[in-house]
């Protein structure tokens, strides 16, 4: 079986997707991150892709990569 993931754009597609769920009996769990949590991450993201990040060595000890 698959899974689908939906993003709704606002609260009423939101509605719409829980009824529509519901009118076909389908099992649905819905959850939301803190807005904060969820700016450091795009914060972090597009930093990385700016290329302002930190790459490890795998092959070294956390502390070797940073000293």
């Amino acid at each position: 079986m698959e899974t689908v993931i939906m993003h709704p754009a606002n609260k009423e597609q939101l509605s719409a997707l829980k009824a529509f769920a519901k009118a076909l009996k389908v099992k649905f769990e819905t959850s939301t991150y803190n807005t904060d949590f969820v700016a450091k991450i795009q914060k972090s993201k597009k930093e990385a892709e700016q290329g302002n990040a930190v790459t490890l060595d795998p092959n070294k000890s956390l502390w070797e990569n940073i000293g």
